[in-house]
């Protein structure tokens, strides 16, 4: 199992990295694509479409919006609302499925649930295109945002966890977790506008457009929030998991389970940190 976790890591930063800093945002915009098309052909098996071709043409229909979005992909990054539509929904509807547990999602009707969840998919590749036409350093800024709050969650947990968070979606995660997770994103927002005090990295980052928008106290509102919303995306990929009675989303990823299961967190990150970017300071 390690020995094809590592292969598989290795194979998909061997592609990941040059499209990532390449000259144009292309490349990575069209490697995503065929990634989060991927988890659209997942999420249709989980939501009841397991046969070859319905399956199979949610991939392809959610390709084929991720290529319609990349004509206009500069004038769809501006759309303020659609981040803001994302934020809404991740926020309500997150908290409503949460709260019915894996017993209630089946009792949504699975056309909707099917659409909900192409929708939330391509909204999360939409965010992160855009986020690497802003620049290489905003874009990881985001990505270490799940990243590190997945890190401090889980060695705060083993060190810490007493309280369950959510046992019947997932018994290892605990609220000392959740802190931890938190601290580490702010410790994370803190230290990277340092950095970039320091050096030239490209482009500002979401932490230092955050700050320079809303001051030193929406920077940290706003930095829990996204490390909130990455175990809201977890827990949801999660709860879903349950209800259709899986392990992973898919074996696409040798080791490492679907796609699904490595973007998960990503999923509402992504297009918050793009809304909280674009919104009006109130002060």
């Amino acid at each position: 199992m390690l020995r094809q976790r590592v292969i598989t890591a290795v194979v998909l930063l061997a592609l990941l990295l040059p499209a990532l800093f390449a000259s144009s945002p292309l490349p990575f915009a069209l490697f995503t694509g065929v990634l989060i098309s991927a988890a659209g052909w997942e999420w249709a098996r989980l939501n009841g479409f397991s046969a070859p071709l319905p399956a199979l043409a949610s991939g392809a229909l959610l390709a084929a919006l991720c290529g319609l979005s990349l004509w206009n992909l500069p004038a769809m990054g501006q759309a303020g609302g659609l981040w803001n539509a994302g934020l809404l929904a991740w926020l309500v509807g997150g908290t409503l499925v949460l709260r019915a547990g894996p017993a209630g999602w089946p009792k949504w009707p699975r056309l909707l649930r099917w659409a909900l969840g192409l929708g939330l998919l391509w909204l999360a590749w939409l965010a992160m295109a855009q986020a690497r036409t802003i620049g290489v350093n905003f874009l990881l800024s985001v990505l270490c945002v799940v990243w590190v709050a997945d890190i401090s969650a889980y060695f705060c947990g083993r060190a810490f966890g007493r309280n369950k968070l959510a046992p019947s979606i997932s018994p290892g995660k605990s609220w000392e977790g959740v802190y931890g997770g938190m601290s580490g994103v702010v410790l994370l927002a803190v230290g990277w506008i340092a950095l970039e005090g320091q050096f030239n990295l490209g482009s500002a980052s979401v932490f230092r457009l955050l700050q320079q928008a809303h001051g030193w106290g929406g920077l940290l509102l706003a930095a829990l929030l996204l490390a909130a919303l990455s175990v809201v995306g977890d827990l949801f990929e999660s709860l879903v998991k349950r209800a259709a009675g899986v392990k992973d989303s898919s074996a696409l990823l040798p080791g490492h389970g679907g796609v699904l299961d490595r973007v998960d967190a990503l999923l509402p990150v992504l297009p918050a940190a793009m809304a909280l970017i674009s919104f009006k300071p109130f002060w």
